[in-house]
């Protein structure tokens, strides 16, 4: 089975060296997304608020570009500079998923790229 690399306009361009998103057999795994405004390939904001919405955003693209929801996540990972922003993750993330929620994982990191306070990726299946 190949994989199929999937890529947007819609979503930042990839700031390394990595695809937005890879499609293999019926999973489709969505690289990590910092809150970058696309067309900008600038940070949206210094809200905690903003940045989680717009990741989400972002996602969603990736996601719609495989041909895919987020409504189809299986799993996400969570990295956030400070743990105090988790209830704002939560209530963000509550506008994007209904139940059955994907499992995830949040984790407490020294420093993402660009100074962004959250970063997001996922799992989803097909």
């Amino acid at each position: 089975m190949s994989k199929v690399v999937i890529e947007t306009p819609a979503a930042p361009a990839a700031i390394g060296t990595y695809s937005q998103a890879v499609r293999h057999g019926n999973t489709l795994y969505l690289s990590g997304q910092i809150p970058l405004v696309p067309a900008a390939m600038e940070i949206v904001s210094a809200d905690i608020r903003d940045q989680v919405t717009q990741v989400f955003e972002n996602l969603k693209a990736v996601a719609d570009a495989g041909g895919a929801s987020l409504q189809q996540a299986l799993k996400l990972t969570i990295y956030v500079v400070d743990l105090a922003h988790f209830p704002i993750v939560n209530e963000v993330m509550a506008g994007y998923f209904t139940p059955p929620y994907p499992a995830r994982a949040t984790v407490q990191v020294a420093a993402l790229p660009r100074g962004a306070l959250v970063e997001i990726d996922a799992i989803l299946g097909l």
